[in-house]
């Protein structure tokens, strides 16, 4: 493969496969066989499913979008390659050579990177200094993933899923891994100085073995900041949900108003089905949990936490739902728009209506596939490397929001406010697709 300006030299389906073969008579010893080696080769969209790639080298490379689910990579060097958005499921890094790559948002669960190099790392095409970057593993899902003993000094793993990993004697000096889901991890022997684990989740963990002055824990959730668990209030959720009910039926003449505020409910599991209507629950947690088809419509939602929920087909319209946390949540489906004020209309006759606000929400990595956003206050919002496609933003006010690495395929755009002050990113132009569209 020659490189022309730098460019990436295009590998196709068939080459690949042809490679992986020579590379297979290469470890077997057999007449003919090749080590695979590419530089700087553009693999992405490919697929090599549960092959032996042991001590191959790939330098580089782009191998974004790949279908990698159960290959062995044991002591290969994916040195500066970029394996975002590829399907990494049950895959083979022992003792693997990862510095400097890109493996954002890619699925690693089950896979097995004990021992990786995962230092700081940069590759040079004309032979000039390039300054050394760290692996990017920023939104990766990473269950149960085995990386004892890793070198990951100033690794980043912002918003990463890592519930269950195994990072014990790992040395992560100075790695980022604010936002990270660090749920019932193993962190004994782990070196953390330096390192930043701002609002990551913690519960579970064994915090004396990450004690240090120099780590930031700022807004860590772990099982002492958690707040009060709802089975710690003395209520079972059936009676609490029953004098919501009788509240709302009589006006507020009986029963009492549901009040969650600040409280963690996700000993609970799931609320999926429930009706809700108008509740508090600001500051709430409910990471994790199972919220499918719940009606939480006129409901005060501020600052809640809903990492990694599934909120399919929830229906919360005319809710405030300001800075609340949607990073890694399904949210295919749900409704956002404003609830119509039943009996209610200004002097004219028109119908009133209660608008949903989410000023400043995360929606980081989330799932958004045909989520109703119509008229909701979207000011500030972080869908960084949402999925959009199909979503319904017509008329919200998007003022100042970010879209960096969004899909926003199929989505409808009309008429929304601020679109000129948004943060687009490099990925797309909103002005673009909607002239593509015309």
């Amino acid at each position: 493969m020659t490189e022309e300006n730098n460019e990436y030299s295009k590998i196709s389906q068939s080459q690949l496969d042809a490679l992986v073969q020579l590379h297979n008579r290469y470890l077997e010893g057999r007449l003919g066989g090749r080590r695979a080696v590419l530089k700087r080769a553009d693999l992405s969209g490919l697929t090599i499913r549960r092959a032996c790639l042991r001590s191959a080298e790939f330098s580089g490379c782009n191998m974004r979008d790949m279908d990698l689910m159960g290959t062995d990579f044991k002591e290969a060097t994916l040195y500066s390659c970029d394996l975002s958005n590829s399907n990494l499921l049950d895959t083979n890094f022992v003792r693997a050579d990862l510095r400097g790559s890109r493996i954002e948002n890619a699925n690693l669960e089950g896979a097995d990177m004990a021992n990786a190099d995962m230092r700081e790392g940069n590759l040079s095409t004309d032979g000039s200094y390039v300054p050394p970057k760290p692996v990017n593993f920023r939104g990766a899902k990473m269950v149960g993933v085995r990386l004892s003993g890793v070198m990951a000094g100033k690794a980043d793993f912002t918003d990463a899923l890592l519930t269950g990993a195994d990072i014990s004697d790992a040395d992560m000096r100075g790695a980022v891994l604010d936002g990270a889901d660090l749920t019932d991890v193993e962190v004994a022997g782990i070196q953390l100085g330096g390192a930043s684990l701002k609002y990551a989740i913690l519960s579970g963990v064994q915090m004396s073995d990450i004690r240090d002055s120099s780590i930031d824990l700022e807004g860590a959730l772990t099982d002492e900041t958690a707040g009060m668990s709802i089975l710690q209030s003395g209520r079972t959720l059936d009676d609490m949900i029953e004098e919501h009910t009788l509240w709302l039926g009589s006006a507020g003449a009986k029963g009492s108003q549901l009040d969650v505020g600040m409280m963690d409910l996700r000993a609970l599991r799931s609320l999926s089905n429930q009706k809700l209507t108008a509740i508090k629950a600001p500051r709430t947690r409910f990471i994790g949990m199972d919220l499918s088809n719940i009606e939480i419509q006129s409901s005060i939602l501020d600052r809640a936490d809903f990492r990694n929920t599934n909120l399919e087909n929830a229906d919360m319209r005319g809710s405030s739902i300001k800075f609340a946390i949607f990073n890694h949540a399904n949210m295919c489906g749900a409704n956002f728009s404003p609830l119509v004020l039943t009996g209610k209309s200004d002097s004219d006759g028109a119908k009133r209506f209660a608008p949903c606000n989410m000023e400043g929400a995360k929606f980081r990595y989330a799932d958004l596939r045909g989520a109703i956003f119509k008229g909701v206050n979207l000011k500030g919002a972080d869908f960084t490397n949402a999925d959009l496609e199909g979503a319904d933003l017509r008329g919200a006010d998007i003022t100042n929001a970010v879209f960096e690495g969004a899909t926003l395929d199929n989505a409808i755009m009309d008429d929304m406010i601020g679109e000129d002050t948004a943060d687009h990113g490099p990925a797309f132009s909103l002005s673009a697709l909607k002239k593509e569209e015309a």
